[in-house]
C-alpha cells in the first residue's frame, strides 16, 4: 500500500544518526515499518523517539482490551476526521471484534447502537472528554467501575495520543492510497 503525504521526502541516506538511531527502534519494535505519523515525526528525531515510546504502550500496552483500545482510536480518527488513522485502525477494530454497525456508526459520525456496554462507555468518554473537554463525576465512577482507575489513565492516554496522530497525519495529509474510497470527504 502506497503511503504519501505532502512532507519532503527523506531516505535513510539524509537522515542525520538521530534520525537513523529513532527509525531502527521503530522498525525493530511492534510496528515494523516507518508509518502514518511516523513519517512526519522522523523530521524531529526527539519528539519521533518519544512519541514512539507512548504509541507503542498505547496500542499494545495497557490493560484495555484491543476491542476498546481500537473503539476509542477510531472514535478519534471519526472525530477528527483523520483518513489514513481511520485507514489503517478500521480493519485492526474489525478483527478486535468492534462490530460493522459500530464501525458505520463512527465513520458517519453518528451515535452508534451498542451490544456491548464496555464499548459504550468508551464512547461515552470520548464524546465528553473531546465536547466537553471534562468528564463529569457519574461517567468518571462508570469508568472506574467498569475498568478500573489505572485504565481509565490509559485511555484518556488512548484518547489523547492518537488526537496527536490524527493532527499529524492531517496537518501533513498523510494518505493510504487504495482502491477504496477516502472514509471521510474532505472539507
Amino acid at each position: 500500500m502506497t503511503i504519501q503525504s505532502r512532507l519532503s521526502a527523506l531516505t535513510e541516506a539524509q537522515m542525520d544518526d538521530a534520525q537513523r538511531a529513532v527509525l531502527k527502534d521503530i522498525l525493530s519494535g511492534p510496528r515494523g515499518n516507518l508509518d502514518g505519523p511516523f513519517l512526519a515525526w522522523i523530521h524531529s528525531p526527539q519528539l519521533a523517539d518519544h512519541a514512539q515510546r507512548l504509541g507503542a504502550f498505547c496500542r499494545y500496552g495497557t490493560r484495555l482490551e484491543l476491542r476498546l483500545s481500537e473503539l476509542a482510536i477510531l472514535f478519534t480518527a471519526a472525530w477528527w476526521q483523520s483518513q489514513a488513522e481511520w485507514q489503517i485502525h478500521e480493519p485492526i477494530a474489525r478483527q478486535a471484534g468492534v462490530s460493522d454497525a459500530v464501525i458505520e456508526a463512527l465513520r458517519r459520525q453518528a451515535t452508534p447502537e451498542f451490544e456491548h456496554e464496555d464499548e459504550r462507555l468508551i464512547y461515552r468518554l470520548g464524546e465528553s472528554l473531546y465536547r466537553q473537554r471534562r468528564v463529569d463525576d457519574a461517567l468518571y465512577r462508570q469508568a472506574v467501575e467498569a475498568f478500573g482507575e489505572p485504565a481509565v489513565v490509559e485511555l484518556v492516554g488512548v484518547f489523547g495520543y492518537y488526537a496527536l496522530v490524527a493532527m499529524t497525519l492531517n496537518v501533513f495529509a498523510v494518505r493510504r492510497y487504495t482502491d477504496a474510497p477516502l472514509p471521510f470527504a474532505e472539507p
